[in-house]
């Protein structure tokens, strides 16, 4: 997970102070991009542990595209909790949008658009096409949401292996980036994004790349207050750090279509976890990172 690291040490070394909606200042830089290939194995940070539970768990949250927390507070992940409405509903939910993005039509009418299917669709008809765009930025919600989506948008491309075989690849825009928090969980998330559309579509997972228009690390006030809200400490110690070898991921058999997911969130997490086997993931101990909500 170099590409991780070396993100860690641009913001750490070239981010300026910045104040922002939280009111916990951030070290801040503008446009990061670098690629990790899935061939790898999966890239899941080692310098620190991270919830492989939580991942799918959210992830297949998304795809499901259901926009109510049940289900993940079913699985005991708590992410979306403090963004959810009183009926416990996120709208700004990126499966909400992913799966029912509004459409309004000449008359005013809306209809809406189910974005992930479409792509599955069109890499099946037509794999080389470059409309195999996915938004999740619909501005009537994001211009007024208190929590508007971070991961913006991304998209998919078909390119020819040195093998001749066909290999199925994502890039994920990102407006804004916690690098403590939330970057390793969006790198695995959209990882394992990448191979859950590979399965549906008959392709290889190939290339995860990701472009950080806003990367930053929340730190502690100059006059050394709101201490508690400084990852600079933690991202430090990652980078002493040595990298250990990425896991493999094996996904069941079981899971060929998008319609598969539901069902299975539906059903205990000891069951969902054995249809998403991580194999030699032996990181660092975990390290904590107070969210700035």
């Amino acid at each position: 997970m170099k590409p991780y690291l070396d993100l860690v040490r641009e913001v750490l070394s070239q981010g300026t102070r910045k104040p922002n909606r939280t009111g916990v200042d951030t070290l801040s830089t503008f446009n990061h991009n670098y690629e990790i290939d899935l061939r790898d194995g999966f890239p899941l940070l080692t310098t620190k542990e991270i919830s492989w539970k939580n991942i799918v768990v959210e992830n297949l949250w998304f795809l499901s595209g259901e926009p109510h927390i049940a289900l993940l507070k079913k699985h005991g992940c708590k992410f979306w909790d403090p963004w959810a409405d009183a009926d416990g509903r996120v709208p700004s939910a990126y499966g909400n949008f992913w799966r029912r993005f509004p459409v309004p039509d000449e008359n005013g009418s809306v209809t809406y658009n189910d974005q992930i299917q479409f792509v599955i669709d069109e890499l099946k008809r037509n794999p080389n096409s470059r409309r195999l765009v996915v938004l999740a930025w619909a501005p009537g919600n994001a211009q007024t949401s208190k929590l508007p989506p971070c991961h913006a948008m991304f998209v998919l491309n078909v390119q020819t292996a040195a093998d001749g075989d066909p290999v199925l690849n994502l890039h994920l825009t990102q407006r804004s980036a916690d690098v403590a928090l939330g970057v390793p969980y969006n790198i695995a998330g959209y990882a394992l994004i990448l191979e859950l559309l590979s399965r549906f579509t008959g392709l290889r997972p190939g290339i995860f790349a990701h472009t950080l228009i806003d990367a930053h690390v929340y730190t502690k006030k100059p006059d050394g207050s709101m201490p508690e809200y400084d990852h600079v400490p933690g991202l430090e110690l990652q980078l002493t750090r040595e990298c250990r070898r990425l896991p493999k991921l094996t996904i069941d058999p079981s899971i060929k279509e998008l319609d598969d997911l539901l069902p299975l969130l539906q059903a205990d997490t000891a069951t969902v976890m054995k249809h998403f086997v991580l194999e030699g993931y032996e990181p660092h101990p975990a390290i904590s990172f107070k969210v700035a909500v």
